[in-house]
């Protein structure tokens, strides 16, 4: 596990664990999320997978359900995170399957981290999990150049869950980091939304 700073024109490929200072050396303001994957199933139903980003504050908490960022809340009221589409059949390609758009100028006080979280919608009536599932990755790049900053491939199998914490941003003082989690979950959306929520 390191400890890395961003600086202008290089890209990092990230490992488990890794932390990167995002903005003490590069003056990063709006920034795309991007998660892909490809499905090696065939067993006939849509493998329907979906990011989601949760605006945590200091409790690790959200504070009210708008702070779950998903295809069914696609913008924060803030602005500052957007979800910009919902894939709903899985990919074979090596591209960004989902994008998330952030736009930290935008992230209210009260907002501490930003965790992104990728599920399998309906995995266990369609017997699905993540061994069903190669090549996931998430990876930042600037909006406004489209330059890729970072990239972290997740090389562990998860071979019985039906979600993956990626990675989360977070502040540290006034900067921007970013770490990469690459943590199996074996539950869905609903149930990681009472993990985070306040009991609403």
């Amino acid at each position: 596990m390191e400890k890395l700073n961003l600086v202008k024109g290089e890209k990092l490929n990230l490992k488990k664990g890794d932390r990167v200072n995002l903005t003490k050396h590069y003056p990063l303001s709006k920034l795309i999320v991007g998660l892909g994957w490809a499905v090696n199933s065939n067993s006939g139903a849509d493998f329907d997978l979906d990011a989601s980003a949760f605006l945590l504050g200091e409790n690790e908490k959200v504070t009210n359900n708008s702070d779950f960022v998903y295809f069914n809340n696609r913008t924060h009221p803030s602005g500052a995170v957007k979800h910009m589409g919902d894939n709903l059949t899985g990919s074979t390609g090596d591209s960004d399957d989902e994008q998330i758009e952030i736009n930290l100028a935008k992230v209210p006080a009260n907002i501490r981290k930003i965790l992104f979280i990728v599920t399998i919608y309906d995995a266990n009536r369609r017997k699905q999990n993540f061994g069903q599932v190669s090549n996931s990755f998430i990876r930042i790049f600037d909006e406004e150049n489209s330059c890729e900053l970072l990239r972290y491939n997740l090389a562990e199998n998860f071979y019985t869950e039906t979600g993956v914490i990626c990675g989360e941003l977070y502040r540290s003082g006034s900067e921007w980091e970013f770490n990469a989690i690459g943590k199996g979950v074996n539950v869905n959306l609903c149930a990681l939304r009472r993990e985070y929520g306040q009991g609403f």
